[in-house]
């Protein structure tokens, strides 16, 4: 008589330790998305009682003219928000962070927005002394 071959229980396999969840942190902000385009464009055309089209067109041409102007002229103010304005860098040494060489960088012609100081002040109040 042959001996029928009898299979062997696993051992139950431990369950791994529960981690605990993450915790929330204490009254956290939501994100705040900044406005689309289309959404910028319908806030104007709501404010200034016109339609869409003549809405987009304003903020198109505004954007022409900036660009336009500060190429021409290197500065373009928005009254009330800041200026655009077109600056010189010189030429200057670096490093390269992940060799440590020295690099030369050219000289370059850069955009800066100053903001207003009125804008400024209303988007962060400034501390009383």
């Amino acid at each position: 008589m042959a001996k029928k071959a009898v299979k062997k229980k696993a051992a139950p396999k431990k369950a791994a330790p529960k981690k605990a969840a993450p915790k929330a942190a204490p009254a956290a902000k939501k994100a705040v998305t900044p406005l689309t385009q289309t959404q910028v464009v319908t806030a104007l055309a709501e404010k200034c009682d016109v339609n869409k089209k003549v809405a987009k067109t304003l903020l198109d041409e505004l954007g022409a003219l900036a660009i336009a102007e500060t190429k021409r002229s290197g500065k373009f103010v928005l009254p009330g928000l800041g200026r655009f304005v077109k600056s010189e860098r010189k030429a200057r040494t670096g490093r390269n962070p992940a060799t440590g060489a020295t690099i030369k960088i050219p000289a370059r012609t850069v955009v800066k927005f100053r903001v207003a100081k009125a804008a400024a002040d209303a988007i962060v109040p400034a501390k009383k002394k």
